[in-house]
């Protein structure tokens, strides 16, 4: 893996004596720590509608993000441009947060050889010819229209984009780190007289482009969304009230990841505004339930060789058989709360703060069989891909709309149906899961986790899992 540090030094003339100077700015009004975030990103995206071309881009950003740390406040200021003059001008500005005696840096700068390389791409998506994606969001259109006459439009999607980044911090290390991410989607309409329904389906993650001509290819993709959308035009109506609900492998740990990950962010908890904080040691779920967040899965969406403090990402146990074991941590609430750094503080860009975020979130697999937990219900609903959905911090409360979901009748999967909603507070739901499946699914390579503005690429999953009580909302 080529040095991103030479990447810099080589492409935009930024050497160690300028680092240091940088360095030495950002702490000349007295802040206890700084570092410089440098990141190039080249991006690439196609979309197809209807069967034509809607738009193709390409574009590159460049940019160094400056941040000082004194106490708990935090100067940051960010700059496009990375001339000597503009970065100091940004590193006195970011300075000027923290009061008392001046302090220039005199560390040596020393760089981390990073023992792992989770996503050892030989050819980056984004140095492909366009017209081997075009060939991809064409096929995924032509898979999707052959599923079934009934599907009447489809919307194809391609977006790639590397990532140079160096992070240089004021206790002298110095990390880079190359970062490769590719997603395609797929959104089909099917129609029978009146009725119109939608699916959708995608995936990706940190891959060349031959990870979507020999393991995940457009027409799986395309089958996927058009089946979703067939499948929802026999649906019935939601039943509402309280019901046994079971969540299906994968994607349903986008619930997790909302209902309960978040609130496990050491930045909520050492504010005490998490349904968690103070509770390290104390049961918060099933003893069935053990969930991590691990950022060092090779080539997945949500994994980092380090995160964007220049902190190696780790495999973080949160919670263990039921029992609150951690937080999430970036280098400001490590700070703070004398935690352990787990390589969790992630940012957006260069133009923004970094912060607590999640990598990977999954619960592990139990010992039931699926099967056998779905037989254990006599009736219930059965969730398996869920849509939007809104979360409550502060006491974990959270309501899902499930896209695909089917009742479960004396022990069996029966009638699709629409308009489920599912509402409830994580703490609580964790608490009464009942049974754990042994079949643990990441999702495809999709997701996207936003907080306080920010967006970041991340991974869920989930096994089948069984929850004895949880309030269904629906229509009749």
């Amino acid at each position: 893996m080529q040095s991103e540090r030479k990447f810099f030094e080589e492409k935009f003339n930024i050497t160690e004596p300028d680092l240091e100077r940088y360095l030495g700015a950002a702490l000349s009004a007295g802040g206890e720590y700084a570092d410089l975030y440098f990141e190039y990103r080249a991006t690439s995206s196609i979309s197809l509608d209807e069967s034509l071309v809607k738009g193709a881009t390409q574009g590159v950003s460049v940019g160094c993000g400056v941040r000082v740390i004194a106490g708990e406040r935090t100067g940051y200021a960010y700059t496009d441009d990375l001339s000597p003059e503009k970065i100091l001008k940004a590193a006195h500005i970011a300075a000027q947060i923290a009061n008392g005696p001046a302090r220039v840096s005199t560390v040596g700068l020393s760089e981390l050889q990073l023992a792992r390389n989770l996503y050892p791409v030989i050819v980056a998506p984004t140095d492909m010819d366009i017209a081997a994606k075009l060939d991809l969001v064409f096929r995924a259109d032509k898979a999707a229209r052959a599923y079934d006459s009934r599907i009447t439009q489809v919307r194809a999607g391609y977006a790639d984009e590397v990532r140079h980044v160096l992070t240089v911090a004021s206790d002298g290390g110095i990390t880079g780190d190359f970062q490769p991410l590719a997603r395609l989607s797929v959104f089909c309409l099917a129609q029978e007289g009146k009725v119109i329904q939608r699916g959708t389906s995608g995936g990706g993650g940190r891959v060349e482009l031959r990870f979507f001509l020999e393991e995940k290819t457009p027409e799986y993709f395309a089958r996927e969304a058009a089946r979703q959308a067939i499948v929802q035009l026999t649906a019935v109506e939601a039943p509402a009230g309280e019901t046994e609900v079971i969540l299906g492998p994968g994607w349903p740990g986008i619930l997790l990841h909302e209902a309960v990950g978040h609130g496990l962010e050491a930045d909520f908890n050492r504010k005490k505004t998490s349904a968690f904080s103070g509770l390290i040691g104390q049961r918060v779920a099933s003893n069935l339930c053990t969930v991590v967040d691990d950022g060092t899965i090779p080539n997945r969406r949500g994994s980092l060789n380090v995160d964007d403090e220049g902190t190696p990402t780790s495999r973080t146990v949160l919670i263990e058989r039921g029992i609150l074991k951690g937080y999430m941590q970036d280098k400001l609430s490590a700070r703070l709360t004398h935690g352990a750094v787990t390589g969790n503080g992630r940012r957006e860009s260069y133009m923004h703060i970094p912060m607590p975020r999640m990598t990977n979130t999954y619960m592990l697999a139990g010992d039931s069989d699926p099967q056998d937990i779905i037989r254990s219900v006599r009736r219930g609903l059965y969730a398996v891909q869920f849509g939007g959905g809104q979360v409550d911090i502060t006491n974990g409360k959270f309501v899902f709309s499930a896209s695909e979901a089917y009742l479960i009748e004396d022990g069996q999967v029966t009638r699709p149906v629409r308009n489920a909603t599912l509402i409830g507070d994580g703490p609580e739901v964790l608490k009464h899961v009942s049974m754990v499946g042994n079949d643990l699914k990441l999702d495809e390579g999709i997701g996207v986790c936003g907080k306080d503005g920010q967006s970041v690429p991340v991974g869920v999953g989930i096994p089948t899992i069984k929850v004895d009580r949880l309030t269904v909302g629906g229509t009749r």
